[in-house]
């Protein structure tokens, strides 16, 4: 059986691409999603997977809907499938 799972790294660079997409540090995107800066680095290096809650607290960050950084993931990962 076939389980499909979700690369933490490509997670991490989708979210790295919108966060220099904006021009903002991670310091200040930390400080605005109230975790830690040394968390969102790992999260961005695919060190870390991020929850739900974290995800979502980054998103308002960032000023996006959560639903955005998802569709970039979806992308992401259909580009390294070669399926977009």
């Amino acid at each position: 059986m076939y389980i499909p799972t979700l690369d933490p790294k490509l997670v991490g660079e989708v979210i790295a691409q919108f966060r220099k997409k904006k021009g903002i540090s991670q310091e200040v995107i930390s400080g605005l999603a109230d975790i830690g800066r040394t968390h969102l680095s790992a999260i961005e290096r695919g060190e870390r997977k991020p929850t739900l809650e974290t995800l979502y607290r980054i998103a308002n960050a960032l000023g996006v809907k959560m639903s955005d950084i998802v569709i970039g993931i979806e992308e992401a990962i259909g580009e390294q499938n070669g399926s977009i």
